[in-house]
């Protein structure tokens, strides 16, 4: 790979396009918005969304990292509008894709899923999922590659047909893979399950999704595709040729890098943060950024093959794309490994929308939840939204740069840290083991959540204007407050440690 000037272009460039001015995109609101009468089916866009795991929001070059190749991912963000200020809630789970996925299906906000199974992310079957308000409104229905919540909580409801589907939230090769095929009687036993190996996962499911295309040439009904794959999270495997691109002696640190976290945030001993030996090394650090970023192009290869069928089967000028992921991964920043925390780099993800009526080469900078799609979906579609659903639509935000959409957004993880962010500033409040501390970061100047404000009295308004909004909005977002689920004991124990005598500590 070609080695680039200095380190310091990466955040910059990344920072200018969170909070650029942006351009004006379309004259006409959502039509849905305008009341006209529901699209005949046949006149109705397809959908193709596009989900990578753990992949953070600063890991494609046209959005301002030259040190990664993403040609084809580059390409959406050229034939469409990039939300650079796009997030996910946090995690209830050590796994946090796990209710990450569970809400952009339902809906729900991650204190309000209400579902089923042992931690509570199969889809109760009263909350209509994305994909099923598409296939009863006619849509064929398509899913491959990584799908939880799970085979009882929404599946064969949801999609109407399928392969090369995983049931597990990873595998302990990319080559080595446990996948079904679609039961259209909901039969997924253990031995129905075939092994495939010798191939890699993200090429298994491209491949899925390419014969599916290749069966909607001729086909009038339009059709809602769910690739879900399962990169670029561990293990980071990627074919040698893409690997060879990057090389780990040439891959910048990030300036947040740090040997190790400076205090216990709860999940120090997890199994991510286990993948590298404590110190971090710069070394360590820049190998697992190499391999991060080697998979990550591998899979935009992928992408980029699909995006190839869509054209070569007459789809492509009547499909709205999607690309996001689940959540981030520090790779190194703030001394972890993981995404078991709420730094940006955990908790801020992609997420690029294009087709027919969105105008190309957009940026927004607005505050959005990645699960802010579900609604603007069904409205590009002119299908009504279900009334269950708790996330706003983004369709103004795409037809007018100027248009409001969140003024801030909350985050969790677990019961040992909670997060507020406005438009410029952060709190995130740990209370772990007895102990409280308290971060508080400046993100237009300090995109990197280096240097903590909360012990400097000239910011002492914000810091009390914060920590009452993070009150407001658990109360608002039910983050422990009605005990009706394993999600609302973690809210009960953070929040009891909170509101006691215990002092912050100011790191």
């Amino acid at each position: 790979m070609n080695t680039h000037p200095h380190r310091f272009i990466l955040l910059p460039l990344f920072a200018m396009l969170t909070t650029m001015p942006c351009s004006y995109s379309s004259p006409a609101d959502n039509p849905m918005a305008q009341g006209e009468a529901a699209t005949p089916v046949n006149e109705r866009p397809n959908v193709l969304f596009l989900f990578t795991d753990d992949q953070r929001a600063d890991t494609i070059n046209a959005l301002g990292n030259p040190w990664i190749e993403t040609p084809h991912i580059d390409r959406l963000v050229r034939s469409g509008v990039a939300f650079t200020n796009a997030y996910i809630m946090g995690g209830s789970s050590p796994a946090v894709c796990s209710p990450s996925r569970a809400s952009l299906l339902s809906g729900r906000t991650l204190w309000n899923l209400e579902n089923q199974g042992m931690w509570g992310f199969e889809i109760s079957d009263k909350y209509k999922t994305m994909p099923q308000v598409f296939r009863e409104n006619g849509y064929v229905t398509f899913a491959t590659g990584k799908n939880e919540p799970g085979i009882e909580g929404h599946f064969n409801r949801s999609f109407s047909t399928g392969d090369k589907i995983l049931f597990k939230g990873m595998t302990r090769s990319q080559y080595k893979m446990p996948l079904f095929s679609y039961s259209p009687s909901n039969d997924y036993s253990p031995e129905k399950c075939v092994l495939h190996t010798g191939k890699h996962s993200a090429e298994i499911y491209a491949d899925a999704c390419i014969r599916f295309l290749e069966g909607q040439k001729n086909n009038s009904q339009p059709f809602f595709a769910y690739v879900a794959f399962q990169t670029p999270h561990d293990p980071r495997q990627s074919p040698q040729e893409f690997r060879d691109r990057y090389d780990d002696k040439n891959i910048p640190l990030p300036e947040s890098f740090m040997p190790i976290h400076p205090f216990d945030n709860g999940m120090l001993k997890i199994r991510d943060e286990k993948l590298a030996p404590f110190p971090r090394t710069k070394a360590i650090v820049q190998k697992h950024i190499a391999d991060y970023y080697a998979t990550i192009t591998h899979t935009d290869a992928q992408i980029g093959r699909i995006l190839e069928s869509l054209g070569k089967n007459g789809k492509l000028q009547n499909t709205v794309i999607v690309f996001s992921s689940d959540n981030g991964l520090a790779v190194g920043r703030h001394g972890l490994i993981g995404k078991q925390n709420v730094y940006d780099h955990s908790v801020h993800v992609p997420l690029i929308i294009s087709g027919p009526g969105i105008t190309a080469g957009q940026v927004r900078k607005q505050l959005c939840y990645m699960y802010d799609i579900y609604p603007t979906l069904c409205e590009k579609a002119g299908l009504k939204t279900p009334e269950t659903v708790q996330f706003k639509s983004l369709n103004k935000v795409i037809n007018h740069a100027d248009a409001t959409h969140r003024e801030h957004l909350y985050f969790a993880f677990m019961s040992w840290q909670r997060s507020v962010r406005d438009n410029q500033y952060k709190l995130i409040e740990y209370c772990v083991n007895d102990q409280r501390h308290t971060q508080l970061f400046d993100l237009i100047n300090d995109p990197m959540e280096i240097n903590n404000l909360a012990a400097n009295p000239e910011y002492a308004v914000k810091l009390k204007t914060l920590r009452k909004l993070l009150k407001q909005q658990s109360v608002i977002l039910n983050d422990g407050h009605t005990p009706f689920e394993f999600t609302h004991h973690q809210g009960q124990d953070f929040w009891k440690i909170y509101n006691s005598d215990t002092k912050p500590i100011h790191p």
